[in-house]
């Protein structure tokens, strides 16, 4: 069986299984109510950084069996839409299986999607989700999907897609876009320029997002997912997008003149 072995596990978060339960449980807090949504963006740095993030994220999704996963490229090999063909992914918490059947209905519905695992080898930011899913949702399987070429057409074209085979699914999968805010820049800076992008994020508006971080130089790495995830959100006639957290990366180092930022947004 191909399996994905982990890229990151003992530097993004903890190799150990019980250290890392334990990292993950803490950072999702007990007293949500976990509610169905479309989908949603979330951080993806090391757990010390985005941990919080992501675990307010994730309290507040009730999971189905299925999340089909965008997350951009970072290394730049591979394909430049790509989705990974492996049986499944191994992490320190368990595996997680593919969700074949879905996954290739996708590839019919988005020609310019490939078959191909050479995009996630490496890649950190899909990886980083796995274990709060495993832990949260045991049984749940994937369809992990790596952007990489800057198109506004790819992103639409994928967003459709995902959106019309959600729609055939009996329970709907989840779509989650794994993307960071802007980094490198002062939190001032930083904090103006995120404000901008999430604000055509609540506004559900993904050309909008796609062309406001072109025109404003705004280094979220995850452009490209979260504007598919965009696309798709209104093909499927989500009516809410709500930043449910954010903080930085001088929340835990205490430089603020050289920030990343982390949003985390559920689409309902």
């Amino acid at each position: 069986m191909a399996v994905r072995p982990p890229a990151v596990a003992g530097s993004f978060y903890d190799s150990r299984p019980e250290n890392l339960e334990r990292d993950v449980r803490r950072f999702v807090p007990e007293g949500l109510q976990p509610e169905p949504a479309v989908g949603a963006i979330v951080p993806h740095a090391g757990y010390v950084y985005s941990g919080p993030v992501a675990g307010q994220v994730y309290a507040r999704l009730r999971l189905p069996s299925v999340a089909v996963i965008l997350c951009p490229n970072h290394t730049g090999r591979g394909a430049g839409g790509a989705l990974d063909p492996s049986e499944a992914w191994r992490t320190p918490v368990g595996d997680v299986p593919l969700a074949r059947r879905v996954a290739e209905r996708i590839l019919e519905a988005a020609p310019s999607l490939e078959p191909d695992a050479e995009a996630h080898r490496r890649e950190h930011s899909l990886e980083v989700q796995l274990p709060f899913l495993r832990l949260l949702r045991p049984d749940v399987e994937i369809v992990p999907i790596c952007l990489g070429e800057v198109s506004l057409p790819l992103c639409r074209e994928v967003g459709q897609a995902i959106a019309d085979v959600v729609r055939e699914e009996e329970e709907r999968p989840i779509v989650i876009a794994s993307s960071d805010m802007n980094h490198y820049e002062s939190r001032e800076v930083g904090r103006a320029k995120d404000d901008l992008a999430l604000a055509r994020v609540e506004a559900l508006d993904a050309e909008g997002l796609f062309r406001t971080v072109r025109e404003n130089s705004i280094s979220m790495c995850g452009f490209l997912p979260a504007t598919s995830l965009l696309f798709a959100a209104r093909a499927l006639e989500a009516g809410r997008a709500e930043v449910v957290a954010r903080r930085d990366s001088g929340d835990e180092t205490g430089d603020r003149s050289s920030v990343v930022g982390y949003a985390g947004v559920v689409i309902t």
